[in-house]
């Protein structure tokens, strides 16, 4: 193969990743400004969500699972509902002009095509119109990728962190290709809030890859208040484990109860695994220490029974599985932190996005390209964690009890 068929096969990929990089943004864009538009709309007939107007002729009456037409596909959408104010509550629906608007796909795409290329903020471009845009080249779009994916690395990898109160910290790292893998940090703060802090693009997900990131997220202010441990929720990665301990003198780790499953699965025959099921069901469900530990001396019953390898697994993650637990705390929060699932769900939608890479090149920035931009359009989903109402009573349960000066500054 000569240097002009290989030159024209890169510059070949280069218009796929670009294309269908910039889709994937104008995706995001279109659904960020309908819902923009939409709940502007509702606002106005209804009043501020958190302050309803008593006044107004409409009230909101919750939403309904629907969806609106971008790029040629269903993309899920709540629908608000909206009914006149009655003295009986039971007034007509009011239909949504915006909704309908969200119905017409060709106008609204046509729209934010026009609005990303000039730069316009996702809220006006209802307003936009056809006199104030000229025509772009497929090359002029290109162009506009490469700088606009520049700018969502910076974002991704040099914004402030010191205002986030960090509770919570998940590691976890999606493999690329053979010789990439993202280590990937998310953070949740006291309100039940997930951040994608940052990640790290090594060969493997190994320690100084690890240590690398959580260097890096310090420096940009990431700290775990003074006198309290932070909890970091993580799979069975000996590399990330240590450097967790390196990097956080006070941190208590909790091992995800779903992977330690899958892994002690691997042990067993099928027949098994439904009994073996339930048992780690009843674990996540437990509500205080003994609880939890009856539940544990169940599974490792069970497991003796049935393959000593298998037994041997699950008690080389010995206490770190009961972390949370112990803490004895609501198992509200159960849920979400007794697993890496809450990282996992990213790494779902992150896949939505780098899946359409036919090449990964190595010694490019195109791996931070797409995990920047991929990163950024999981975080426009993000919800608060399941529980976290009862995050006061897990931030007390961190505290580090302090008895003599030496302690105190340790601590410090």
């Amino acid at each position: 193969m000569n240097k002009t068929t290989v030159d024209k096969s890169e510059t070949e990929d280069q218009i796929i990743e670009t294309s269908e990089s910039l889709r994937d943004y104008l995706r995001a864009c279109t659904r960020q400004a309908l819902r923009s538009v939409i709940d502007e709309e509702v606002a106005q007939l209804c009043g501020p969500r958190h302050k309803p107007d008593d006044s107004a002729s409409c009230r909101r009456a919750g939403s309904a699972p629907s969806y609106v037409m971008v790029n040629g596909g269903h993309e899920p959408m709540e629908r608000p509902r909206v009914r006149l104010r009655t003295e009986n509550g039971k007034g007509a629906e009011v239909q949504l002009k915006s909704w309908k608007l969200a119905q017409c796909q060709d106008e609204w795409e046509e729209a934010m095509m026009r609005a990303v290329l000039c730069g316009v903020s996702t809220r006006d471009v209802p307003s936009l119109r056809e006199s104030e845009v000229a025509r772009e080249s497929r090359s002029s779009i290109s162009r506009l990728w490469q700088r606009k994916s520049v700018e969502l690395v910076k974002q991704q990898q040099e914004s402030d962190l010191s205002g986030i109160d960090l509770v919570i910290l998940m590691l976890d790292a999606v493999v690329l290709s053979g010789g990439m893998v993202a280590t990937t940090a998310l953070g949740i703060d006291a309100d039940g809030r997930k951040h994608v802090l940052g990640f790290r693009i090594g060969s493997s997900e190994n320690q100084q890859v690890c240590e690398d990131l959580l260097g890096a997220l310090s420096r940009r202010g990431l700290k775990v208040p003074i006198g309290r441990h932070l909890l970091a929720v993580l799979d069975g990665s000996l590399a990330l484990k240590n450097a967790v301990l390196a990097h956080y003198p006070h941190v208590r780790i909790q091992r995800c109860l779903v992977h330690k499953e899958r892994n002690l699965r691997g042990y067993l025959s099928r027949q098994h695994w439904a009994e073996l099921a339930g048992l780690f069901q009843r674990l996540r469900r437990s509500e205080g220490p003994d609880a939890a530990k009856e539940a544990v001396d169940d599974i490792e019953r069970f497991l003796a029974n049935k393959n000593t390898q298998a037994r041997a697994s699950f008690e080389e993650a010995g206490s770190e599985l009961l972390t949370l637990l112990r803490l004895d705390v609501s198992n509200d929060l159960n849920i979400s932190l007794l697993s890496t699932n809450c990282i996992e769900n990213v790494f779902k939608n992150l896949r939505r996005h780098i899946g359409r890479v036919s090449r990964w090149r190595e010694n490019t920035s195109q791996g931070d390209r797409w995990m920047a931009s991929g990163l950024i359009l999981a975080a426009q989903g993000f919800h608060r964690i399941k529980g976290y109402g009862k995050l006061k009573e897990l931030i007390k349960a961190l505290e580090i009890k302090i008895e003599t000066e030496e302690e105190l500054k340790e601590v410090a």
